[in-house]
């Protein structure tokens, strides 16, 4: 779970870089929002949520994660 990161992940970055360069201003992470969303733009009254390869349980050579690590988790990956 260490390498699990809540911000500035991967995916993130390319979605902020992108919507940068669209023109596109917003906020991050606001703690006043319910779920903490990774992008707010006040504006247009709209929020984005950005989830990763890991809670998607794509495959990515770069993540190791073994499902003996920690069995708690292993009820929630595979429901």
């Amino acid at each position: 779970m260490a390498l699990v990161h809540a911000t500035d992940t991967k995916p993130e970055m390319k979605v902020r870089r992108a919507l940068h360069r669209a023109g596109y201003r917003y906020r991050l992470h606001r703690k006043d929002l319910p779920g903490k969303p990774d992008l707010v733009f006040p504006a247009r009254r709209a929020i984005v949520f950005v989830h990763g390869c890991f809670w998607h349980r794509h495959a990515d050579p770069n993540v190791s994660f073994r499902d003996s690590q920690n069995p708690d988790w292993i009820f929630g990956y595979r429901s």
